[in-house]
């Protein structure tokens, strides 16, 4: 593999990559964009969220109580599965980008699911979660709930358009109190309020080369805002 031959031109040679990488954060902050550039970055494979294969997310955006639970189950099973494959891989090539970390799978439970669906979902994730692979690091990119908002109408995907934002701003500060107290892997905590890592080489190149230096513990990068 080429570490020279990248979308950025950085030479990745000079770097200790990490071999499993975790992108996180609400919904509408951009973590399956950053996920996928990552992926090309780095020539990995992605592990991708596929909420289209979903049959009862629609649903859930538009009746959330009645759909709930098969929901939040049906997103457990493609995410168990999907890191289930990751684990039988080659264990000496280049592993994967993931637009999702196992661990805050819960989060979604606890803020949708009954107290009778919440301790079958439990049961079901002790289960299954038992030796899920740790990142080697975790990028948690973080928005106030306006920005999340305006996203997702820019992005016009349309069962989102139904989402409503007292259901995402509870998300989203799950997120925050989750990520403050997380510490099974390196943690690199991204304000994604005036970072463009869709239209901008340079916003996205300072990132990678930050999160590039990262070993241990919590990190926190602040990008300036545009002029």
């Amino acid at each position: 593999m080429d570490l020279i031959a990248n979308d950025i031109g950085l030479d990745l040679s000079r770097y200790e990559l990490p071999r499993f990488i975790a992108v996180e954060g609400p919904i509408g902050v951009g973590k399956t964009t950053l996920a996928k550039r990552l992926a090309r970055t780095f020539h990995y494979s992605t592990l991708l969220e596929q909420a289209e294969e979903n049959p009862f997310l629609e649903r859930f955006y538009s009746d959330r109580r009645s759909a709930a639970l098969p929901t939040q189950l049906f997103f457990l099973f493609q995410r168990v599965k999907q890191l289930q494959s990751l684990r039988q891989g080659d264990i000496f090539s280049p592993v994967s980008i993931a637009d999702f970390l196992m661990e805050k799978d819960p989060l979604f439970a606890q803020a949708t699911l009954d107290p009778d669906e919440l301790r079958l979902y439990q049961n079901v994730y002790a289960q299954l979660t038992v030796d899920s692979p740790v990142p080697d690091l975790v990028i948690y990119l973080q928005a106030p709930l306006e920005v999340l908002l305006e996203r997702i109408q820019y992005r016009g995907t349309p069962m989102e358009q139904n989402i409503d934002p007292a259901y995402l701003r509870t998300l989203n500060d799950a997120y925050t109190r989750f990520f403050h107290y997380y510490d099974r892997a390196p943690l690199l905590i991204v304000n994604a309020t005036e970072i463009d890592l869709v239209n901008s080489d340079e916003d996205y190149r300072n990132l990678v080369e930050y999160l590039l230096t990262i070993k241990s513990g919590k990190h926190y990068y602040n990008p300036t805002p545009h002029l």
